[in-house]
């Protein structure tokens, strides 16, 4: 599902400054943002990725209001999947979708959850079947967790298929990078200003200052910290309290990666993992990175 979208995303993206894919179409989604055409165009290769499925049942998206359920999920066979169970997947079919134009890199967030027997599909991270994300960089590869470890995948344009190049990946404890849009800086809290005030300090004993790298896209983001360890914040604000990013298919898949990994997904107060949604285009502060600058940042939200 995910991994053969992923391929024709990949696809689509190396040429789509040839095929007029670039720029926005006149539409807005949920959240009030301006559609770009390969927001649509990705969306649209998910939907149709799994909409043959037996055992996807309903396919939550950022770039759909309501969620689509599949039209042959009715004759699913159950007791033909191990652990039984209709399943609900929950995707960001194209992150940074403003970096098309500029041929900066771009990311797909999905996430996994059984359905219960009366339906529902809305549950907390903790309860994720699978998550992961594909990043759309100098490689095109698949990073994903089932709940035993976080491995990495790489598309081998020769043979159009995802093969493993990393197992087991595991985040540093702590990093020299941290990643924040600080153009938000006067909308923050007071405890946010004193975070990045504290990553800014000069001192030698814990690392400080940390270098800064904010590339617009979240995947393209945490996948750098996953690697090399330090910080990504996308923090609520003045403005929306709530944050930006979105738990179901943003924040809690990242955090299920991330934490799989040895890491911690945060709003600064509570674990990602822990937050019961209510809806399935909820948002949430996000600090998500390695355990150490995590547990740093929060205890500014404890005073």
């Amino acid at each position: 599902g995910s991994g053969s979208a992923g391929k024709k995303i990949a696809r689509d993206l190396s040429v789509a400054g040839l095929t007029d894919s670039l720029g926005a179409t006149s539409e807005r989604n949920v959240h009030g943002e301006r559609v770009q055409r390969m927001d649509a165009r990705a969306n649209e290769l998910f939907v149709e990725a799994f909409q043959d499925s037996t055992i996807v049942q309903i396919v939550v998206s950022e770039e759909m209001d309501e969620p689509f359920v599949v039209a042959r999920a009715e004759d699913a066979r159950p007791e033909a999947v191990e652990g039984s169970g209709k399943y609900a997947v929950f995707l960001d079919p194209l992150d940074g979708s403003s970096n098309v134009d500029v041929n900066a890199s771009l990311g797909s967030i999905f996430s996994i959850h059984r359905m219960d027997p009366v339906g529902n599909f809305l549950k907390t991270g903790s309860e994720q079947v699978a998550a992961g994300y594909l990043l759309y960089g100098t490689a095109a590869i698949l990073v994903y967790t089932c709940g035993e470890g976080v491995h990495q995948f790489t598309l081998d344009p020769e043979v159009g298929e995802f093969l493993l190049s990393a197992s087991n990946i595991r985040i540093p404890s702590s990093g020299k990078v941290y990643s924040v849009n600080e153009g938000n800086r006067y909308k923050w809290s007071k405890n946010i200003v004193k975070v990045i005030d504290y990553f800014h300090a000069h001192d030698k004993a814990t690392g400080r200052p940390y270098a800064s790298r904010y590339t617009g896209c979240l995947v393209a983001d945490v996948h750098r910290i996953l690697l090399k360890g330090g910080l990504y914040l996308y923090p609520g604000d003045v403005q929306k309290p709530e944050g930006k990013l979105r738990l179901m298919y943003e924040a809690a898949p990242l955090s299920f990666v991330v934490e799989q990994a040895g890491g911690i997904g945060s709003t600064g107060v509570e674990r990602i993992s822990a937050i019961h949604p209510k809806t399935p285009h909820q948002c949430v502060p996000l600090i998500i990175g390695s355990r150490e600058d995590v547990e740093t940042t929060e205890q500014f939200f404890e005073s």
